[in-house]
């Protein structure tokens, strides 16, 4: 998939253990490391606002996109 999750590159930068970075925003540190793999199909605007919120970001700072011109030819699978 050509979105990626650059959350790690964040953490690191701002100095936050990821343990603290799921409490503040009221995930579980499973759920965060799901996300922080890029393991999840997707995320609720509320947590990645919630996210941005605590680190002081935008949602491009966590996302990333490597165009692929076949995604617009995809089935959507969801």
């Amino acid at each position: 998939m050509p979105i990626r999750v650059t959350l790690d590159q964040l953490i690191v930068k701002r100095g936050i253990k990821a343990r603290d970075l799921a409490q503040q925003v009221g995930l579980s540190e499973t759920q965060l490391s799901l996300f922080r793999s890029g393991k999840v199909k997707g995320i609720r605007f509320r947590t990645l606002a919630k996210l941005c919120a605590a680190l002081e970001c935008r949602p491009k700072d966590l996302l990333d996109y490597d165009h692929d011109p076949a995604d617009l030819a995809a089935v959507d699978e969801d």
